[in-house]
């Protein structure tokens, strides 16, 4: 009766979706008609690619307000396309999140906020459990694991901000102070910072002084409006990890193809392909090699999601670190990178494998 109460919501909450035209959807169902892939995929397929002419657009934005509005609504865009009306949970987490920031105190948000976004989250995911146990479908939990993270950091930066003012030599907060935040950002600058378009897909998440200098270009330019240092090309940095990604694309389509570990007519609800009788009939060797490249291919779909949006972010520069202060040296484009494909795939302990695997998850 619970679920029945939220699912009557939805017809309300339809018309939010006003973003993706109605040619739109009936052009991709066509398509996915047409080459045979389910449209979910489809549909985040072609949205993390659709980020790249969109961080072009934006790379050739003025800095300031106009890169806010630009990363609301078209990261509003982008998780309408993807999982329709769901896309709600993303901005009911935000707002109620911003109203408890500008009520309650600091001290009590680094708790309390990260209670609600992470039982918000796991809420969720014992929804699709509890829906759809054992299967797989494309939901707003996998975007909702990116804003929670991105909600459970601002807590703290608001909060060390609060205790460096108190205390400068508070080793916790010190040790943080780069990503503190003395004042809560405005409601455009927020919603800009958990719809960022080039991160809402995939990740990954980062704190809000990495985005506020990426639409600001203070990470680039100091207050006289000099250069802080020499400014790298960003046409590699793009170019690698967009070809990178377009190859784990094709290894998944090849590779999972040829060895498809759930029923290739119905994988909801028939039996997967590595439990039918006919294959536990075969010598546990060849069971074990095609049940491993059966998951290498899996993991492409991560690659995919991951590199693309590494591109994604470097095109414009959200991916840069900045500058050395004292030297002008690059830092580098480490912002945005999540993933060490090698170092995961030739990883001897598990302690190591977990660390190349969504780097940016590991060091939240």
């Amino acid at each position: 009766n619970s679920l029945e109460w939220i699912y009557s919501f939805q017809e309300v909450l339809e018309p939010t979706v006003i973003l993706v035209p109605n040619i739109l959807r009936q052009g991709v169902q066509s398509l996915s008609d047409a080459i045979g892939f389910d449209v979910a995929t489809l549909n985040m397929t072609l949205a993390l690619f659709l980020t790249y002419p969109l961080a072009a657009i934006m790379n050739m934005l003025p800095y300031g307000p106009i890169r806010h509005y630009f990363n609301f609504l078209f990261g509003a865009f982008l998780i309408q396309f993807v999982v329709g009306v769901q896309w709600i949970h993303q901005l009911i987490t935000s707002l109620v999140v911003y109203a408890m920031f500008c009520v309650l105190p600091r001290r009590l948000n680094r708790y309390l906020v990260p209670t609600f976004v992470m039982l918000y989250c796991v809420l969720g995911h014992l929804h699709r459990q509890y829906t759809n146990y054992l299967g797989w479908d494309l939901d707003f939990t996998s975007f909702q694991m990116v804003i929670t993270q991105k909600l459970y950091m601002m807590a703290y930066n608001l909060y060390d901000a609060e205790v460096l003012q108190q205390n400068p030599d508070d080793r916790a907060s010190k040790k943080c102070s780069k990503y503190a935040l003395s004042s809560l950002p405005n409601i455009l600058e927020y919603l800009g910072y958990t719809f960022s378009f080039s991160c809402i897909l995939s990740g990954p998440a980062f704190e809000y002084t990495v985005y506020e200098q990426a639409c600001t270009g203070t990470h680039m330019y100091a207050k006289d409006g000099k250069p802080l240092g020499k400014f790298p090309s960003r046409f590699l940095p793009t170019l690698i990890p967009f070809l990178k990604s377009v190859t784990a694309m094709a290894l998944f389509i090849v590779i999972g193809g040829a060895f498809p570990l759930l029923d290739t007519v119905d994988p909801q609800n028939n039996t997967p392909t590595i439990l039918t009788e006919t294959f536990l009939s075969n010598p546990w060797p060849y069971r074990l090699a095609y049940t491993w490249i059966g998951l290498l291919s899996i993991r492409m779909k991560y690659y995919l999601a991951w590199l693309s949006s590494e591109g994604a972010n470097n095109l414009w520069y959200q991916g840069f670190a900045g500058f050395e202060e004292k030297t002008g040296e690059s830092l580098g484009w480490t912002n945005a990178k999540n993933m060490n494909i090698i170092g995961f795939e030739t990883g001897s302990s598990a302690s190591n494998i977990s660390k190349e695997w969504n780097t940016k998850t590991s060091v939240w």
